[in-house]
């Protein structure tokens, strides 16, 4: 049975997955009213568990430890009950490798060795270089899709990521390289470390450990 997570968990689990959010991006993510993210964010910042920030003209949300510890309480709860038989754990064995693959093609989408550099950026000016790590992110928006699907299966809240990973894959191709690796935009890069972060969060490790 697909579970729906409530909305006090979809607006502190934004805030951890995103790392700093405004309340339009927390709402747009969540699918929670923009009145209902302002006041949960609100009581969740009367009990020390989100604060808000604001610098450089940018403003937002962010957990504090205390969050972040009642977020994996609420987490930990819901897998509890949403996912008795472990298919998130199974999903993400499945999604480690396919991580390694993601890393891989970003390191090669920003650094092109030349003879003399082996650490040189990548200036774009080979199409067939280029042509090959989209190729990569291509067969990537494949796999991930079925994996995608079974996460939703469980908590509805993991839907999307793959229509946002093939989207931005979608604008790359359109030659708008930013969309690939840049932090700026909804890029592939983007998509995929948030998906990461909602995995591990869900299931309570760390980056890069077996679960």
């Amino acid at each position: 049975m697909v579970h729906d997570s409530p909305s006090s968990l979809l607006v502190l689990h934004a805030v951890r997955v995103i790392g700093f959010a405004d309340v339009d991006a927390i709402a747009a993510r969540t699918g929670v009213g923009r009145d209902d993210v302002v006041k949960i964010l609100s009581h969740a910042e009367h009990h020390g568990r989100v604060r808000h920030d604001a610098f450089a003209g940018l403003e937002g949300w962010s957990l504090t430890e205390d969050g972040r510890v009642e977020n994996q309480r609420m987490l930990a709860h819901e897998r509890a009950d949403a996912d008795p038989d472990g298919v998130i754990g199974r999903v993400y064995r499945d999604f480690l490798p396919l991580n390694a693959r993601l890393l891989s093609a970003c390191t090669d989408w920003q650094l092109r060795p030349s003879a003399g550099d082996s650490l040189a950026s990548n200036d774009h000016a080979d199409l067939d270089w280029d042509t090959r790590v989209l190729d990569e992110l291509a067969a990537l928006s494949a796999a991930l899709a079925p994996l995608i699907a079974r996460l939703a299966g469980v908590l509805t809240r993991f839907a999307g990521y793959d229509t946002r990973f093939d989207t931005a894959l979608r604008r790359a191709r359109s030659c708008l390289i930013e969309w690939v690796d840049e932090t700026g935009v909804d890029s592939c890069h983007r998509v995929w470390f948030q998906l990461h972060e909602d995995l591990v969060a869900t299931l309570g490790v760390e980056r890069g450990t077996e679960c």
